[in-house]
């Protein structure tokens, strides 16, 4: 099975760009209540995955008022590990995997742009399905 059975697009995906401000990021995660997301860049590439964690730890080691984070972008937070992608045409088993190392797995197209994501829930769907089409 592709993953374009299992894929939320990237018109239904909260995700960042890398020359926003660490405000905007926080807000954007609260609003949605990811504790990670994905940042790309005006071209739409997947840039890597920004968690709570990155943004604690470099607000930590910063020490700036808050107001001052309005001017830094979220292409200076360092990130302890982005989510590995995957591109368009890997099949959902080959990313089992992937998934249970992360909260979701970032698909790309042909030419490494974002498309979308595929998360733990949705390939819980799929593997109950099968379970039950392999019952009939």
């Amino acid at each position: 099975m592709n993953v374009l059975f299992c894929l939320t697009p990237k018109e239904k995906v909260a995700y960042i760009y890398d020359d926003y401000s660490i405000r905007q990021a926080l807000e954007k995660m609260r609003i949605y209540r990811y504790k990670s997301i994905p940042i790309l860049n005006r071209n739409g590439d997947y840039i890597g995955t920004l968690s709570e964690g990155d943004l604690l730890w470099y607000l930590k080691d910063h020490h700036k008022d808050f107001e001052k984070y309005e001017a830094i972008s979220i292409a200076k937070v360092p990130r302890n590990k982005d989510n590995v992608s995957v591109q368009i045409h890997t099949n959902i088993e080959d990313i089992i995997d992937v998934a249970t190392q992360q909260n979701f797995v970032p698909v790309l197209d042909d030419y490494g742009a974002f498309i979308g994501i595929i998360t733990r829930k949705d390939i819980f769907n799929y593997m109950v399905k099968q379970m039950n089409n392999g019952q009939k």
